[in-house]
């Protein structure tokens, strides 16, 4: 993924816990139930099946240094600084937790609550790196391969590659742990976007009333967001009104609406949930 805004000192908190808590929900779930729910990990846990002398942390490791190697060759800086460090601190991560923690078998014997927590701390660490640019790498590099030397649809062979992978423990691992992966995948392909769309959720709303200049400063001083005012008339009384367009987060939006109808009980309000807005304040790419 490429990476072309600067890290800040929140950006790299987010960076470190986002890679932990992937390298935790691989680790300590995804490994010892042996869920192969596709990219590296997913490959590492299948390989490891046939190579036993090599641990499944230590292979992913390799295979995740061996794709940035590649990536350093053939797309140069296309990735940043973000995506080298989180795919390294992972890879590392799960390697030393193998040595520090050595997991002989899964938590519970519960292997559908073991799955959530296998594709959910992933989901949630990976929504964390996606919001600022980030990715553990794997599959990412193999992404950006494709598109540059090959016109495939990237979204497309990637998903065919992990459903494969995922098919695969049917026959590797049994029946059983085969399907809770192509289960564990079908949960992580719509898990990803519903963090990110949550993490990002803000409230966009519309104000027509009389007096905007009132409900502007409290936007404006109080919740120190912005606001754009823009003139209206009623269709049924024709009478001159204004609409306020603005932006904010959901415990804003609360306390706007209370404003609102505290100075102007007439007022009409519309809400609605975004999750994508770009500009000052907000995300700035």
């Amino acid at each position: 993924m490429e990476q072309t805004r600067k890290i800040t000192p929140k950006d790299f908190l987010l960076l470190n816990a986002g890679t932990l808590i992937v390298a935790f929900g691989v680790y300590f779930f995804k490994i010892p139930n042996n869920f192969s729910t596709g990219g590296v990990t997913g490959i590492a846990i299948v390989i490891s099946k046939f190579l036993p002398w090599i641990s499944t942390g230590s292979l992913v490791f390799l295979f995740n240094m061996l794709l940035l190697g590649v990536g350093f060759v053939f797309l140069s800086r296309k990735f940043g600084f973000a995506t080298v460090y989180a795919s390294t601190l992972m890879s590392v991560v799960v390697w030393v937790l193998e040595r520090v923690y050595p997991m002989e078998a899964p938590f519970t014997d519960e292997p559908l609550l073991e799955l959530i927590f296998a594709v959910g701390l992933p989901a949630l660490g990976s929504a964390l790196l996606f919001n600022i640019g980030a990715s553990t790498g794997g599959t990412d590099i193999i992404a950006m391969l494709l598109k540059k030397y090959t016109s495939i649809d990237i979204g497309k062979a990637l998903l065919a590659a992990d459903f494969i992978v995922a098919l695969s423990a049917c026959f590797v691992f049994g029946i059983r742990t085969g399907l809770f992966s192509i289960l564990g995948l079908l949960m992580k392909s719509m898990l990803v976007d519903s963090v990110i769309e949550g993490i990002n959720q803000c409230k966009y709303l519309h104000i027509i009333c009389q007096d905007p200049e009132v409900i502007c400063d409290f936007i404006v001083q109080k919740l120190h967001r912005g606001a754009t005012i823009c003139e209206a008339t009623g269709a049924y009384t024709h009478h001159k009104l204004y609409l306020v367009l603005s932006v904010v987060s959901r415990g804003q939006a609360v306390a706007l609406r209370h404003y609102v109808r505290q100075v102007e009980p007439h007022a009409f309000i519309m809400t609605t949930s975004t999750s994508e807005i770009i500009g000052k304040g907000f995300r700035s790419d």
